[in-house]
Parts: C-alpha cells; structure tokens; sequence
C-alpha cells in the first residue's frame, strides 16, 4: 500500500501497539479525508452555491473595473472638452481683435475723411470770405466800406446788432406813436 502524505511505501508490518494504534489513526485519518472529499464532490449544491459565490464575486470584480473605466473615460472627454472649449476661445478673441482692429481702421478712415472735409469747407470759406472782401473793398463805397469789411470778418456782432435793429424796426412799425 502506498502512501498518500509522502508517496512512500507504507510498511505493512507493526513493531508493536503502539505503533499499530499509531497506523490506525493515521488510516482513519487518511480515510476521512478521501471521505469528506467525495462527499465534497457528491455535494452538487454545495458545489453550485460555491461557483455562484465566485462568479458573484468575479462579477464584482468587474463592476468596479467598469466603473473604474467609465470614471476614466467621463475624466478623459472632460478634458478634451476643456481644451475645446479653451481652443473656441482662443479662435473668438482672435475673432475679436480682428474685428476691433478693423473698427479702429474704419474709424481712423472716417476721421481722416472728416478732416479732409473739414479742411476743405474751411477753404472753401476762406477763400469765400476772401472774395467778400475782394468785392467790398472794390464796389461799397468809401464811407459804408469799414462797417461792410468788420461785418465780414466778424460776423456775430453784426448778425446780432442787425437782429436787434430789424426788431426795433418791426416793433416800431407794429407799434407806431400816437
């Protein structure tokens, strides 16, 4: 008979009680084992609700390695979305400045064409006010010719002397002594 611990081969001979008692035990010991082993087999039950409580905890195992995936990847389009975001703003204040520098061009070109405009309508007065004086000084006649040439180059005063004097007028007129 061979032994199943060592693999040896057991010795079929007792030196003495002791020893027999000692084999004894150890066969019962053997023979329990080789029991509890098939009744382990034998038990189908037993043996399902055991591959059910490891395939539960596979099945947990791989919940939580989804989660973890799933918490990965929300964690990775969360950051492309940020850089996108990032990128759109980027593109719309360079949008922006283009648009503000052009404003600023379109102003400066408005501006210059008002100041050309202005420049030009002030010559045009200039020279207009020059001819007024060109003609006084040749056909008013001596006496009026200083008040006419005051009027021309100070015409405030004069519009509003002339504005008072036609009210005197109208208000005589209207309202004659009687």
């Amino acid at each position: 008979m061979t032994d199943r611990t060592t693999g040896e081969q057991a010795s079929t001979g007792a030196k003495g009680p002791d020893e027999l008692r000692r084999q004894i035990e150890q066969t019962r010991s053997e023979l329990g084992d080789t029991v509890e082993e098939l009744a382990g087999k034998m038990d189908v039950k037993g043996r399902a609700r055991a591959r059910a409580a490891d395939l539960r905890d596979k099945a947990g195992a791989l919940t939580v390695q989804l989660r973890s995936s799933a918490a990965q990847a929300g964690h990775t389009v969360h950051d492309k979305a940020t850089q996108a975001g990032h990128k759109v703003q980027d593109r719309a204040v360079q949008a922006g400045h283009k648009v503000q520098d052009r404003a600023v061009e379109a102003g400066h070109k408005a501006q210059d064409r008002t100041l050309r405009a202005g420049e030009a309508t002030q010559d045009g007065a200039a020279r207009t006010g020059r001819e007024l004086e060109h003609r006084a000084q040749h056909s008013v006649p001596a006496p009026v010719r200083p008040v006419v040439l005051a009027a021309i180059r100070h015409p405030r005063p004069v519009l509003i002397v002339g504005a008072a004097v036609i009210a005197v007028a109208v208000v005589s007129w209207r309202y004659p002594k009687k």
